[in-house]
């Protein structure tokens, strides 16, 4: 999944690259904060279905800004759920060492903790 990601992200930055080729110069923007992996999830989900849409027509100059527009919004998202999911990856070793030594206290402390985030991204 993380390739599909990365997939995305350089479709983007090649539409981005191809309008920043055109004559008119391309403004910079803020895009939505991602604030926490629930907001950060829901942006991605949202920006690349209208992501999807833009990138369905001809791509005219004004679909080209549209996408470099959504792009920041993307990155905000993109950047929290891969922080979050390396700490994600982190408390699941938790798990895994703690099965495995059968130590019933760390489990207890980590799995719960586990299962809160990975069900924020997965449902």
């Amino acid at each position: 999944m993380h390739n599909v990601f990365k997939g995305v992200v350089l479709a983007v930055g090649l539409a981005v690259a191809a309008g920043a080729v055109a004559e008119e110069s391309v403004g910079h923007f803020k895009g939505l904060a991602a604030p926490d992996l629930e907001t950060a999830v829901s942006n991605f989900s949202e920006y690349n279905n209208r992501l999807e849409t833009a990138l369905s027509g001809e791509l005219t100059d004004n679909d080209l800004m549209t996408i470099h527009k959504l792009t920041y919004t993307l990155e905000n998202a993109l950047e929290k759920i891969n922080i979050d999911l390396e700490e994600l990856a982190q408390t699941l070793e938790k798990v895994h060492v703690a099965s495995e030594t059968y130590n019933r206290d760390a489990l207890k402390e980590a799995g719960p903790a586990y299962l809160k985030t990975s069900r924020t991204v997965i449902k």
